[in-house]
């Protein structure tokens, strides 16, 4: 439900009220750049989905593939589906560290390596950075705005929202090259997801 004021109302706000077939029902979360609540259950739930569809993409249809297949070469956004799987971590890395007020560690360059346990264990590394940050997220700190430099005026919820929308983004890019590759893979729709967590 989508409830927009009337144009006359002095500062314009946004109510999204998300009902969900999940522990969440009935989640509504209300935001303004003048300030309100938010809801940041909302906001691990939507993480969830993403590092489950991560694991799924990686588990089900990565791991089967041939080192000839992981690393063919394509004429398509990143690469190969290595070097799309490397961006898809990589920016994830990137922007908690930034949210965390952290440099971003050093690592390997990714795009180079073809042992895909190497890259799966980092991935996974990431994934616990992130889960750790998302453990401590209050509702208060949703309208705080944490970055600096070009990002200095984005709230935290819009970085969130962001990589999780980066992450469907690029898996989607990734099923793309399977595809290509002759490999038949499921949708990604967040509405499954919620079908196989209730």
């Amino acid at each position: 439900m989508l409830d927009v004021p009337h144009p006359s109302t002095h500062h314009l706000v946004d109510r999204i009220c998300v009902s969900l077939y999940t522990p969440l029902k009935n989640i509504c979360a209300t935001s303004s750049i003048t300030g309100a609540a938010m809801n940041a259950d909302l906001f691990r739930h939507f993480y969830a989905y993403h590092f489950s569809e991560n694991r799924a993409l990686w588990d089900q249809f990565i791991a089967p593939l041939t080192q000839e297949q992981f690393e063919q070469p394509v004429d398509y956004s990143q690469g190969s589906v290595r070097n799309q799987l490397v961006h898809l971590m990589e920016v994830d890395e990137a922007w908690f560290s930034d949210l965390r007020g952290v440099q971003i560690p050093e690592s390997p360059d990714f795009t180079t390596i073809s042992d895909r346990a190497q890259i799966r264990a980092h991935w996974d590394t990431v994934e616990q950075f992130m889960r750790d940050y998302l453990a401590d997220l209050q509702d208060d700190m949703l309208l705080e705005k944490p970055l600096q430099g070009e990002d200095e005026n984005l709230f935290l919820w819009q970085v969130l929202l962001h990589v999780v929308n980066h992450g469907t983004d690029h898996r989607a890019q990734v099923r793309r090259v399977l595809h290509d590759l002759g490999v038949r893979t499921p949708p990604q729709d967040y509405i499954f997801y919620t079908y196989e967590h209730p």
